[in-house]
């Protein structure tokens, strides 16, 4: 196990994944009017990409499509105070051919907002990091099960 500077677990890139799988909501964060931005959204992990559903007219799509956005997905514990964070960081792109849309369309995404959700961005991470912190009784959270 290695520790950061903080005694924070560091996790690597397959444990990242691992948790990513297992959430279901995550922030992204992204560039709105040139100031910093942050939406809740449901997201799946398709492959290597993270993938979200919003509506035609949302602020994300545009503000989102064709940039590098951050991504951040965490599960803490208050009473336990233990806890995990993993970033993700990447271009975003709107999906245009039908194709991928159709597989998209089959995937376990359901948006917990009301209204139509009908265009899917698609995130590339190309940098994930993420960091674990124990209880003082040592015990992990978020560990995946085997």
């Amino acid at each position: 196990m290695h520790l950061d500077g903080s005694g924070l677990e560091i996790l690597g890139p397959d444990e990242c994944r691992a948790l990513l799988r297992k959430a279901e909501i995550g922030r992204i964060v992204f560039t709105h009017r040139a100031l910093p931005a942050i939406q809740p959204v449901t997201f799946v992990l398709h492959g290597e990409h993270l993938v979200f559903r919003t509506a035609r007219t949302s602020r994300l799509l545009t503000a989102a499509t064709g940039t590098i956005v951050a991504f951040e997905a965490d599960e803490i514990d208050a009473a336990a105070r233990t806890g995990w964070s993993v970033v993700a960081v990447g271009p975003a792109r709107r999906a245009t051919e039908p194709a991928e849309i159709g597989e998209l369309r089959a995937l376990p995404l359901r948006s917990w907002a009301p209204g139509e959700r009908d265009e899917f961005v698609v995130v590339r991470p190309r940098l994930v990091t993420g960091r674990r912190i124990r209880s003082e009784t040592g015990t992990l959270a978020g560990t995946p099960l085997s």
